[in-house]
């Protein structure tokens, strides 16, 4: 089987508390959908966790109206660490994630009247993004993207891409060129920015490049996952540091990036030959109790975890019983929408 990437499923967020972090994502960015709930020992991460095994609570949710998900993750033997420093812009690994937005204007309103920390308000004059923070310090970049899956009555969707601090604009653009397929430039500019001044170590001049991709063939939930875009940023005037130094998976912050994909196999064999190869590898198939697939993880050149997970099965509607078996289906063929927003009947509508 080719590959096929379906999208980002989801962005893996390390936290102290997973019940209270999806609850304030539920509440203010609609990530209400709660595909699965899971608790189980981490057994197959003993890479990334000092060879340890740890127990962990993780919750998937969802945004209806488009994009990836959040895969919500806590350490339930383990009190996660916190960087001991604080994360500059070009830090290397997942500085920020993209959420995208059909209305940009609505969105900055919404979310200043929740009275959330607004990093560059000056930006929503010049340019059809602007960032916030989440009450653990994550910087979230809301960007204006017309794509949504299905109206749902709010202009915030789901993750549009993220923006990963990298050393080597060149080797980092081999490898998201080739591996993952992000063949367009959308931009690339070197200097001072007026949108990063206000966010920590954004006075400093980067190189930004911003990739998207060509329209390719999708299956599953492409299309609920829609298009995406990896903004890697290199700081040219200090020596970034590494997000996780001295940490490990699963401790607070961005942990990952996940991508849907079909063909695991064939992207083994590449990702072997571009020396990238797999660092964790289910090898068959995982079950997270609601859902089961076949997952492995790659590095970045700079280390940035990349995971891959082929979906094998994953609930539509749990109460009957319905789920859907990804592997008897043609995997460049997306599911019927019909059948995707049957999912809403996971809506959590309340704090859990």
């Amino acid at each position: 089987m080719n590959k096929v990437i379906n999208g980002i499923q989801q962005i893996g967020i390390g936290v102290y508390n997973a019940k209270e972090v999806f609850n304030w994502y539920r509440k203010y960015l609609c990530f209400d959908i709660l595909v699965f709930n899971d608790e189980a020992d981490a057994e197959l991460m003993k890479k990334y966790t000092n060879n340890k095994i740890y127990s962990r609570r993780a919750l998937l949710s969802l945004n209806m109206l488009g994009g990836g998900g959040l895969e919500i993750w806590q350490f339930k033997n383990r009190l996660p660490e916190p960087s001991k420093t604080e994360m500059f812009l070009g830090d290397l690994g997942i500085n920020s994630m993209k959420i995208r937005s059909n209305n940009i204007n609505h969105s900055y309103t919404l979310l200043e009247n929740f009275k959330l920390k607004s990093q560059s308000e000056s930006s929503i004059c010049n340019a059809e993004h602007f960032f916030i923070s989440d009450p653990w310090n994550n910087i979230i970049q809301i960007i204006h993207d017309n794509y949504e899956f299905v109206k749902t009555g709010t202009s915030v969707g789901g993750v549009l891409g993220a923006i990963i601090g990298v050393s080597n604009m060149d080797a980092s653009l081999s490898f998201y060129q080739k591996l993952l397929g992000y063949d367009i430039i959308e931009s690339d500019r070197t200097g001072v920015f007026d949108d990063f001044v206000h966010l920590p170590g954004g006075t400093h001049a980067f190189r930004r490049v911003v990739l998207k991709h060509s329209p390719r063939d999708i299956g599953g939930f492409g299309e609920l996952l829609g298009p995406t875009s990896i903004e890697l940023l290199q700081v040219l005037n200090r020596q970034p540091n590494k997000i996780y130094e001295n940490r490990i998976w699963g401790d607070t912050g961005f942990i990952h990036i996940c991508f849907d994909i079909n063909g695991m196999k064939a992207f083994r064999e590449e990702a072997k030959a571009l020396k990238y190869p797999f660092t964790v590898d289910s090898s068959d198939s995982f079950d997270m109790g609601e859902a089961a697939g076949h997952f492995s993880y790659i590095e970045d050149p700079d280390g940035t975890l990349i995971e891959f997970v082929e979906t094998h099965k994953v609930p539509i509607v749990k109460q009957l019983g319905i789920y859907i078996n990804m592997k008897k289906r043609n995997p460049s063929k997306p599911l019927p929408k019909w059948l995707i927003k049957a999912m809403k009947v996971h809506r959590i509508k309340r704090n859990l």
